[in-house]
């Protein structure tokens, strides 16, 4: 791995190139216009894309970029794990699926991760996929690589204390939102993922919708956005929002006193959450949505 001292120099040097509030302007142009400040800003370089339509294969070569990125810098083996071996761990998942239904998996697969697509066809060859059991529906087939994912995270990121806060909030996060979606509690506790901190009697009390579930917890404002998109039949839009958005804000805490290796993850979650924000804004415009509303969508910036 890299000296942290020189890569957190190439990342000062890469800070000055995020949009950060030029995406706000952007959400008051249309769409080709925001379309051309974008790549005028050198955001989706080397991509094929000539308009505004072409947004998806835009983002898709910023994230191609930033996975190159990643695997090049970073500081440590376990955090290459933890940033990329979702993309994996994704890409096989597609590959399964595709597999199973007799498609085409290219539309489903997301930028490489630490291994080739395949390496993955490979892996899925073999029958080192028990996650694939031969009657599961799609829904168990989702849940069995989430699980797997997260197993494999946690068990990598173990002697990280940084990592294991970060997986932990995620894993919490993502057990939430399952005990609130399901209608049964035994499939609930099936999909439930490793890393996490809530108890099972926490879970519990939140597949009830007890109003003081988690009352006490860091997951109080999450929990509270998304129980109430429960009860009143809406998507859980902003709890996904929150959850996505949840590794960019702890650094973004912190930022004025970051050390050693945590610059090189706030530089990755906050160009995620860049790339994020441009498929929001892009896909908004496209549709013909306001200036506020698509505001609205976006991540905090």
């Amino acid at each position: 791995m890299l000296d942290t001292t020189y890569t957190n120099g190439v990342i000062a040097v890469k800070e000055k190139s995020l949009l950060g509030e030029k995406l706000l302007r952007f959400a008051e142009m249309n769409a080709e216009e925001a379309f051309r400040a974008l790549t005028e800003s050198g955001f989706g370089s080397g991509s094929e894309a000539k308009s505004a339509a072409d947004a998806e294969a835009l983002c898709r070569a910023e994230e191609a970029s930033l996975d190159g990125f990643i695997r090049a810098y970073a500081p440590s083996q376990a955090i290459a794990e933890y940033l990329l071996a979702p993309r994996d761990f994704h890409n096989l998942k597609a590959l399964a699926k595709a597999k199973r239904l007799g498609t085409d998996a290219a539309d489903m697969l997301a930028p490489q991760g630490l291994l080739s697509v395949a390496e993955l066809e490979k892996l899925l060859e073999s029958g080192a996929c028990p996650e694939l059991a031969e009657n599961a529906t799609g829904a168990e087939i989702g849940a069995a690589f989430d699980r797997a994912l997260y197993a494999r995270l946690f068990e990598k990121c173990k002697r990280s204390p940084l990592l294991k806060e970060l997986l932990a909030g995620k894993a919490d996060r993502l057990n939430i939102l399952t005990a609130l979606r399901s209608s049964d509690e035994e499939f609930a506790k099936s999909c439930y993922v490793a890393g996490g901190k809530l108890k099972e009697e926490r879970l519990h009390a939140v597949f009830l919708r007890e109003e003081k579930a988690l009352e006490r917890t860091p997951y109080r404002e999450f929990y509270r956005l998304a129980r109430t998109a429960r009860e009143e039949g809406r998507p859980f839009t902003e709890a996904e929002r929150a959850q996505d958005s949840w590794e960019a804000e702890y650094f973004a805490a912190r930022k004025y006193t970051l050390g050693g290796k945590e610059p090189f993850l706030y530089y990755v979650f906050r160009r995620r959450a860049e790339i994020a924000n441009v498929r929001i804004l892009l896909v908004c415009l496209n549709a013909g949505l306001g200036e506020q509303e698509i505001k609205k969508r976006l991540r905090a910036i």
